[in-house]
């Protein structure tokens, strides 16, 4: 019988080829993919959110871990497309403007993909205009990030432009990064500030529920 604690094990231990290996066998056995996504895949990243939450594991480990769930999401992609399994929601990241960190936002993005969400990145540099695009879009969630105190304004200037178009109240905003603070995210009236990857993953499903 398919083991999906086995498959969350493996995520979480990184374990590409083994994850791989669980998840078409469970497959051939008749589980859903549905089924193999939420109570294996699902389980082992959020586990692994968890610990690195923690200070148990750090981003290495959770950066292998995103890779062995890659590897099983790659599988069942085109079923879950077929069984019509919708996503949480749509949600654009991006480093903002002037800014080129990436690691942060990356691993944002792998923790979003993992917990059921579309992520659309729209990459580093980023203008407020692509952000405001991807709400047209249909972007139900913005996520921004900005490692340099020098790049904080272009959060605001997003918000702003949200708002020039009449856009704000269809899209949730979330921001994060090194200097960022919750403080910060009140005085710019973005929805809402985390620390971690984690976190973000938790909050974007608060924001749209």
């Amino acid at each position: 019988m398919a083991d999906m604690l086995a498959i969350a094990k493996a995520v979480e231990g990184g374990r590409k080829k083994v994850v791989d290996q669980l998840v078409k066998e469970a497959l051939n056995e008749g589980v859903k993919a549905e089924t193999i996504l939420n109570e294996g895949l699902v389980v082992g990243m959020t586990n692994l959110g968890e610990m690195f939450k923690n200070g148990e594991v750090y981003v290495p480990e959770v950066l292998v871990a995103a890779r062995a769930m890659k590897a099983g999401t790659d599988i069942l992609k085109p079923l879950l497309l077929s069984e019509n399994v919708q996503s949480l929601g749509k949600v654009a990241i991006g480093t903002v403007q002037g800014d080129l960190h990436d690691i942060g936002k990356n691993l944002v993005g792998m923790m979003l993909e993992g917990n059921g969400f579309e992520v659309i990145d729209l990459g580093v540099d980023v203008a407020p205009e692509k952000f405001v695009e991807a709400v047209k879009n249909g972007a139900q969630v913005i996520g921004m990030s900005a490692l340099l105190t020098t790049t904080m304004p272009m959060m605001k200037a997003v918000i702003e432009m949200l708002m020039a178009e009449g856009l704000r109240d269809q899209v949730k905003v979330m921001i994060g990064g090194a200097p960022i603070t919750q403080e910060y995210a009140d005085q710019i009236g973005a929805d809402g500030y985390s620390t971690d990857a984690a976190s973000a993953a938790e909050l974007a499903q608060k924001l749209i529920a």
